[in-house]
């Protein structure tokens, strides 16, 4: 009766004060328990949606302009085992394509001549071959690539902000019109670009562990400049982010997990109290790191700080210092002061070893590369090779690169030289601009991207525990763009895919724990993505943002690859055959595909007089865009009747 009276609260007869309140946080105790298997599943989900749009484009559309000489360059690797075709660009990304080719196992004739475009019209289309299947066995390698490229951005992106970050970065980079468009096609721009994307993330992780991470960046990095010419000037931006991680190596916390948050960013533990100094019961021993704890004084934060530089890092072995203030004064005394100067001597050279490794590892990738293909490196090109005078010439011999490298080159720099057209806002130009690709991008960069990509690279560069991650993210893109806007083709985005790739991971930085409002606007921008992509479905190469108009009017801003690139021949015999039926048609399409192989059975307006012109004419967006003389009267002259894949427009006369 005592303890009943004392403790009421133990009868059943005690009313009951109400349900208890569940404890913070126990409506996630389910989601924390699933969590395992839930970010695997979204992220599984996010590229299942990637690859159903990749494979449906690459099902339906018919092939682009550089498709069909790469898919002939592959073939001939397989079959003749040369450098003949295409020495612009290295094989590393025609190998790739050549692992598809060989399913397909084409039809080929190698005593075929003609420049490299005609033998790629002539495999597809005049050696009994079937080139819808042709081409989708050598766009199958590409996709595959393109989804794993996707886990690396995920990956990045979880170093730097967790597993939401990686989340957001992987969706967004499934997302991107650009991707996917291009990550569908047997081209090389997506290779390149991931390669870059994989060298600097694993770059990045060398900061903890060099002597893994650096020979495996440099790899990547030999596969980029081993699929385009183009990925050379990252070469010494990564070089010398290498330096910095062996510079950076070892100065981690000891606990920090591998590879998670606070291992990339360096950001601090809280120090346990085993670490605050020399409590009571803790011996100094000398030649440890408790000796310098114990010259400074009590146990206190501010008078330990200019000391911790005796101990060395973390883990390390005992600085010569130490033996030299605990162990007895002489000869010791000089061999510790001569320890001291050869460490710090031994960081630069350190650093310049890791980025020799990098440098290193890549050219010997470049001519493994090459040995694939021909072991004896024969080059026998199909067409000329320009020659190449003054520094530039001096310069490219100068390269540890194989002949045909060098030859590549050179070819690449007579293209340079010659006046190309450009189209950019409705303005038609010769020669280049500077700003075309900002431009472009800002066209052909869904907004939700953007604006996360813009965020995510201010704070990388405002939060001093993401500070390190700035030069990762922002130098390796940056000499690439800075590198392409100085080109003289302005023929797309496809010569920057490596923006939106590190714009995606930029933009795991945002959402930030202690701000709600920051994850909260993250998930709305990447739903805004997700749906801008959706509307454009199945058509993601004419693709542009709400900004713009959408993809119905891209084809007034931009041209070539950015709208039309060929893709939609196949699309434009459906619809003849389907709401055309025996009308005369009239037709300037640019692009790779021969019309008549899909039933197209058409004349060209421009070479008879316009009053003959009568019936459907049919104009490929690009050279719509380019249209003047004769085609612009004809055009101006008729009235519009429809489009065709965003990318052909018809109209009637």
């Amino acid at each position: 009766m005592m303890a009943r009276a004392q403790y009421p609260v133990l009868t059943r007869t005690t009313p009951a004060e109400g349900p208890p309140r569940p404890a913070p946080g126990r409506r996630y105790v389910r989601l924390r328990r699933h969590r395992r298997w839930l970010v695997p599943l979204l992220a599984a989900l996010l590229l299942a949606q990637m690859a159903a749009a990749m494979v449906t484009t690459a099902v339906e559309q018919t092939p682009t302009i550089d498709e069909p000489v790469y898919v002939a360059t592959a073939t001939d690797y397989l079959h003749e085992h040369r450098i003949r075709y295409n020495p612009e660009h290295p094989p590393l990304g025609k190998l790739l394509i050549a692992a598809g080719v060989a399913v397909a196992r084409p039809h080929y004739d190698p005593s075929y001549t003609g420049t490299q475009g005609d033998v790629g019209r002539h495999l597809l289309y005049a050696s009994g071959n079937d080139p819808w299947r042709v081409m989708l066995w050598a766009r199958l390698p590409v996709i595959a690539l393109t989804l794993l490229f996707g886990l690396v951005a995920f990956a990045f992106a979880r170093d730097l902000a967790g597993t939401a970050g990686g989340l957001v970065a992987l969706a967004l980079y499934a997302f991107s019109p650009d991707l996917i468009a291009h990550g569908s096609l047997a081209t090389l721009d997506v290779p390149m670009a991931g390669f870059v994307l994989t060298s600097a993330w694993l770059v990045w992780r060398a900061r903890r562990r060099p002597l893994r991470y650096l020979p495996l960046a440099g790899a990547c990095l030999g596969a980029a400049v081993a699929t385009k010419m183009s990925a050379l000037p990252a070469v010494p931006a990564l070089m010398g982010l290498a330096a910095l991680s062996v510079l950076a190596a070892g100065r981690g916390p000891k606990g920090a997990a591998r590879g998670g948050p606070a291992a990339s960013t360096g950001a601090r533990r809280p120090a346990s109290p085993a670490d605050a100094g020399t409590g009571p019961g803790r011996e100094v021993r000398p030649g440890t790191r408790d000796a310098p704890i114990a010259l400074a004084g009590p146990a206190a934060a501010r008078r330990r700080t200019p000391i911790p530089f005796l101990a060395g890092a973390r883990g390390a072995r005992p600085h010569g210092v130490l033996r030299l203030l605990a162990g007895p004064v002489g000869g010791r005394r000089q061999k510790a002061l001569s320890a001291l100067v050869g460490g710090r001597c031994r960081k630069p050279l350190s650093a310049i070893a890791g980025a020799g490794v990098v440098a290193l590892v890549a050219v010997g990738v470049v001519w493994a590369v090459y040995l694939a293909v021909d072991p004896r490196l024969r080059f026998t090109p199909a067409e000329p090779v320009p020659a190449l005078h003054g520094l530039r010439g001096r310069l490219v011999d100068l390269l540890p690169v194989p002949d045909a490298y060098r030859a590549g080159m050179r070819v690449q720099f007579a293209l340079e030289d010659q006046p190309w057209q450009g189209f950019l806002f409705g303005h038609l130009y010769t020669g280049a601009l500077w700003y075309y690709l900002p431009a472009a991008l800002l066209v052909k960069t869904p907004l939700g991207l953007l604006g996360l990509g813009a965020a995510g690279a201010v704070t990388v560069v405002a939060l001093r525990r993401l500070r390190p991650a700035a030069p990762h993210l922002l130098l390796p893109p940056g000499v690439l763009l800075a590198a392409a806007m100085t080109g003289s083709r302005d023929f797309g985005t496809r010569y920057a895919l490596f923006v939106p790739m590190f714009l995606a991971v930029a933009a795991a930085c945002v959402p930030r724990p202690a701000r709600r409002w920051t994850a909260a606007a993250a998930a709305a921008l990447v739903l805004f993505t997700a749906v801008s992509s959706a509307r454009t479905f199945p058509y993601y190469l004419p693709y542009s943002n709400e900004a713009f108009g959408g993809p119905a009017h891209t084809h007034r801003l931009l041209h070539d690859s950015n709208v039309d690139w060929g893709q939609d021949l196949g699309r434009l015999a459906d619809r003849l055959r389907q709401r055309y039926p025996g009308e005369r048609v009239w037709l300037v399409y640019k692009g790779s595909g021969v019309p008549s192989y899909y039933g197209i059975h058409a004349a060209d307006p421009r070479t008879v007089p316009p009053v003959r012109v009568h019936g459907l004419l049919v104009v490929s967006d690009s050279a719509l865009a380019k249209a003047h003389g004769r085609l612009a009267e004809l055009v101006a002259s008729s009235r519009p009747a429809g489009a065709v894949g965003r990318s052909i427009s018809l109209f009637r006369r």
